[in-house]
C-alpha cells in the first residue's frame, strides 16, 4: 500500500485544548509552578495586561518563550527551556486528578463516528508536547483514536507541524493525503490558518476561547458552535 493516493480517504487531524477537551487551569498553573522552579520567574498582573496569557493554538515552547524571555533573556532561557519543560511535564502529571478533564460537548459521538469510517485516518495536531498531549487525553480514554501526530514537542513553530503530520500519516498507513483530504479540526484561528500553505480542508469549532465570529474571520471551510450535532460534524469533516 506504500505511496497510495487518498483516494477519498481522509486524514483528520484533530486539536486538544479546547477542541477535545477541557484541563481548566491545570496547565496553566503547571507552566507556572515549572517557571518559578525553573527561572524564578513569578506571574504578575502586568504579565496578564501585556496579553501574554492568551495560550490559545500555540505550542508549549512558544507558550513557555513568550512568558518569560523578556524578563529572563536569551541565554537563560534557551539554558533552562528543556528543564522548564520537564518540570512542567511533572507538574502537568501530578495536578491531573479524577475529574480536571472534561470532553467537549459531542466529541466523544464524533470520535467513535469517525473511527468507524474506514476512509478516516485520525492524528494528533497539536501545541501540545507530545508527553503532555497523551496525559491529557488518558482519563477519557482517547489515546486510542490518535496513534500518531505532530505536537510541540517537534516544533515549537505550529505552522511547521501540518506537514510533519501528513508525513507521519503516510508511515502510518501507506497514504499519502495531500489539500483537501487533509482535514485540520480545531478551536483557534492558528488551527484554521496553520495549514493553509497546504491547501487543507478547515473545520472550526467554538468550544475554545475563541469566539464564532473571531473563528469565522479566519473563513474555515465549515464553523460549529460545538459537535454536539454528530451526525452534522462528520458530514463537515468527511465530505
Amino acid at each position: 500500500m506504500s505511496g497510495a493516493s487518498s483516494n477519498g480517504h481522509r486524514l483528520v487531524l484533530f486539536d486538544i485544548d479546547g477542541t477535545l477537551l477541557s484541563a481548566g487551569r491545570v496547565a496553566r498553573d503547571a507552566i507556572l509552578r515549572s517557571l518559578q522552579a525553573s527561572f524564578g520567574w513569578s506571574y504578575t498582573p502586568d504579565h496578564e495586561d501585556r496579553g501574554k496569557f492568551d495560550f490559545s493554538g500555540k505550542t508549549d515552547p512558544q507558550i513557555v518563550r513568550e512568558l518569560v524571555l523578556e524578563d529572563v533573556g536569551a541565554d537563560r532561557f534557551e539554558k533552562g527551556l528543556p528543564r522548564a519543560l520537564e518540570i512542567y511535564l511533572e507538574e502537568l502529571e501530578r495536578q491531573l486528578l479524577p475529574g480536571t478533564v472534561q470532553p467537549k460537548p459531542g466529541i466523544e459521538a464524533l470520535l467513535e463516528r469517525l473511527a468507524a469510517e474506514p476512509r478516516v485516518t485520525l492524528g494528533l495536531l497539536t501545541g501540545n508536547l507530545e508527553r503532555g498531549a497523551r496525559l491529557k487525553l488518558a482519563p477519557p480514554a482517547f489515546n486510542r483514536y490518535f496513534p500518531f501526530g505532530a505536537f510541540g514537542s517537534d516544533s515549537a513553530d505550529r505552522y511547521l507541524l501540518p506537514p510533519i503530520a501528513v508525513e507521519r500519516a503516510h508511515a502510518h498507513c501507506g497514504r499519502r493525503f495531500e489539500g483537501k483530504s487533509v482535514v485540520i479540526v480545531g478551536d483557534s484561528v492558528h488551527d484554521v490558518a496553520c495549514g493553509r500553505s497546504l491547501g487543507v480542508r478547515a473545520v472550526a469549532v467554538a468550544t475554545g476561547i475563541t469566539s464564532v465570529e473571531r473563528l469565522a474571520a479566519e473563513r474555515p471551510d465549515a464553523i460549529f458552535e460545538s459537535f454536539a450535532d454528530t451526525e452534522r460534524a462528520f458530514s463537515a469533516i468527511v465530505e
